[in-house]
């Protein structure tokens, strides 16, 4: 399955594990939960959705890489103790906690989340010394003599045998005791993913027009090479990095993410091209309204790579302005509703005329505390946090706003937030008004360069497949994108129906 699939099951799987019953026993016995086992090839998302699960599901997560632990920091260190066994005194052998399960009690303690994943990376790679600890783990739920607390749920993956030559089978009894998820690499999915993610616009553009490209692994004369989903996430964070310091990733430094060298080559002539293009078109002055007659007759001559990646450019200037919309939006609410707290706390008279900022620092302490808390939990997506620190900043200004003030009243102190909110709220609809003036260019543009063709039908796809552009577009009504969306509709479902009618025929 892919890895979207996979995902899903796993959330599933967490429900199902967690439900309790009337009396707070979990309604599936932790004996009778099966560890989830992971099989696939490397680089394709399996540590980072265990990561994602965690956090959208609210629970823990503890992860190791099994293969960087010794029998001893698994099972814990033997010691002596004394025992009295029919009046005799004994020596017996004992064990320390084992320092993986003890890590799960330290993350309970520190995050106050009594549930949670328990998730061991690389699990079919570990030393013939550690792989009897292994399957008793995965059969019993315990390292030595220390079982994993009830409520955590045991995840683990591995790479199969061609992938890795340190892969030991499981045997029968073992796999008996497993939900096996074996996991395929699937660009469509992973587009999804990466859309939402911002990937760098020129890996999505070079990759829909080969997407042979995005996962290889091939074993050479020179060595394996490859190229997996995780090198092209690494890439676009890099890329975007060198955008912000002025700098430009060449040949070689594509090659430390991309493996392979055919492909590594063909992705660093297209990035060149693809600045070249932004550069030469005018993409940023087409996107603001000036459409050049040399530019369209340039285009009308060009090859489909370089009118596709025309559209690309096109599709990211508007995407990026869609996001930070939503961005906004986000950030506008959340702020919305401190301002309703403060209305309420100001209202009560708890702090009256000059002592009013002592509201919003107050405020901006609790939001403090709820993001360091939910940090320290790893619940926190970077954005996300991103947000909870703008929102301390912006708190922090209003209060001292409102000390400078030195209102009299508590609604004098009111009306002087309304006027600060009503600035971020004034920021949100320009920047609602400039992303519809940006996509209003952009249809201008494709009209007079393609018409009503192939690459006009890519950028209307690709709008409908990126979550922000559709979340704009149910605010902004466009008259052009719907026109153009019914009719690829239709097209769509007259391909189907023919389909369909080839089918009976047959």
């Amino acid at each position: 399955m892919n890895i979207k699939r996979a995902k899903q099951e796993i959330k599933d799987t967490v429900s199902a594990y967690l439900l309790k019953d009337a009396w707070g026993a979990y309604e599936i016995p932790s004996i009778r939960q099966r560890p989830l086992l992971l099989l696939g090839a490397p680089g394709i998302g399996k540590t980072q959705i265990m990561e994602q699960i965690a956090r959208e599901c609210g629970i823990a997560l503890v992860s190791y890489t099994i293969t960087h632990h010794t029998r001893q920091s698994a099972i814990g260190l033997p010691f002596i103790v004394e025992k009295d066994f029919g009046g005799e005194k004994k020596a017996v052998t004992e064990y320390t906690m084992s320092e993986i399960v003890a890590s799960v009690y330290e993350k309970m303690e520190k995050t106050g989340l009594k549930e949670g994943i328990l998730f061991i990376d690389e699990i079919n790679c570990v030393s013939e010394t550690l792989a009897p600890a292994m399957l008793q783990f995965l059969q019993c739920k315990t390292f030595g003599s220390h079982k994993v607390p009830e409520g955590w749920i045991i995840a683990a993956a591995g790479n199969p045998p061609e992938y890795n030559k340190s892969v030991r089978e499981f045997d029968v009894v073992t796999m008996d005791r497993v939900r096996k998820i074996e996991v395929e690499p699937d660009f469509q999915v992973w587009k999804e993913y990466a859309v939402s993610a911002g990937i760098h616009a020129a890996i999505l553009s070079y990759l829909n027009v080969r997407p042979a490209h995005f996962y290889q692994m091939e074993n050479t004369v020179d060595g394996r090479q490859f190229v997996t989903p995780r090198g092209w996430e690494d890439l676009s964070r890099m890329l975007e990095v060198c955008r912000r310091i002025g700098k430009t990733a060449d040949r070689e430094v594509i090659a430390q993410y991309l493996q392979h060298g055919r492909i590594a080559g063909d992705f660093a002539n297209y990035l060149e091209l693809y600045y070249r293009y932004q550069k030469d078109y005018g993409i940023e002055e087409i996107l603001k309204g000036t459409i050049k007659e040399a530019m369209l007759k340039k285009l009308a001559h060009a090859s489909f790579d370089e009118r596709l990646s025309v559209v690309s450019l096109l599709l990211s200037g508007c995407k990026t302005g869609f996001y930070e919309g939503q961005r906004q939006k986000r950030f506008v609410e959340l702020l919305f509703g401190k301002m309703k707290e403060a209305r309420k706390l100001l209202t009560a008279g708890e702090k009256k005329g000059p002592a009013s900022w002592e509201v919003l620092e107050q405020l901006r302490r609790e939001n403090e505390s709820f993001r360091k808390s939910q940090k320290e939990a790893e619940l926190l997506t970077r954005e996300r946090e991103q947000e909870l620190l703008r929102l301390c900043a912006v708190l922090d200004a209003y209060g001292l706003e409102l000390k400078k003030a030195s209102p009299a009243t508590g609604e004098e102190a009111l009306d002087l937030l309304r006027e600060l909110f009503a600035g971020e709220r004034a920021a949100y609809e320009e920047g609602k008004l400039k992303n519809a003036s940006y996509l209003e260019n952009a249809f201008d543009f494709m009209e007079l360069a393609f018409g009503d063709s192939q690459e006009t039908a890519i950028f209307v796809t690709e709008l409908n497949s990126d979550p922000a552009a559709v979340a704009f577009l149910e605010d902004y009504p466009c008259e052009r994108y719907d026109r153009y969306n019914q009719r690829l509709l239709f097209e769509q479902g007259d391909r189907e129906i023919l389909g369909e009618i080839d089918e009976l025929l047959k």
